[in-house]
């Protein structure tokens, strides 16, 4: 796997390398001893899904507070995503900041987001799925959100959400005086 750090510390792309003969490819697409070096734990590493019917579907943004913070890996299996990770580590020089990437079941990129992003993704494509890898365990107390559409983040959003969740309409703003 190659990681290319964003321009966020401590967030990464996460390319394959594959190896390729008459019949296709093989790569791997996670390492406990890797990802350990990029900060990942795998001793508590839960894996998720998220279906997602229609195009233009957004998630987000979503993360957990402490002391249940998760580092992420994110991987799009079907379809294509828009994903986005924002910096919300009190004290960081990057407080606030945001980075999106196309995230495609052909381009079988991952982003690692570390423990204090949030994330979100907003699905480019119909019956889009996403796949989690969690560290640690999801602590359903502890989940937070902001609003996806927070003019003193300002993401880039490449389309007009179509379908929001009433939670995620219902978010407030992220505390920008935090920083």
């Amino acid at each position: 796997m190659k990681f290319t750090e964003t321009a966020l510390e401590g967030a990464f792309i996460v390319d394959i390398e594959p190896t390729r003969d008459e019949r296709g490819f093989f790569a791997r697409t996670f390492c406990a001893e890797e990802f350990a070096e990029y900060g990942l734990s795998a001793a508590d590493l839960q894996c998720s899904v998220s279906y997602n019917l229609n195009k233009g579907t957004l998630r987000g943004m979503h993360y957990q507070a402490a002391p249940h913070e998760e580092d992420k890996v994110i991987r799009c299996t079907a379809g294509s995503i828009f994903d986005v990770i924002v910096d919300i580590r009190t004290g960081s020089p990057s407080y606030g900041r945001w980075f999106g990437t196309e995230l495609t079941a052909a381009n079988r990129r991952g982003l690692l987001a570390p423990k204090g992003f949030a994330h979100g993704f907003l699905t480019l494509a119909d019956e889009s799925e996403v796949l989690y890898m969690i560290s640690p365990r999801y602590a359903p107390d502890c989940a937070r959100g902001f609003r996806w559409d927070d003019p003193n983040i300002a993401i880039a959003w490449p389309m007009k959400p179509l379908v929001i969740s009433a939670r995620d309409a219902a978010y407030r703003m992220l505390d920008h005086g935090s920083r």
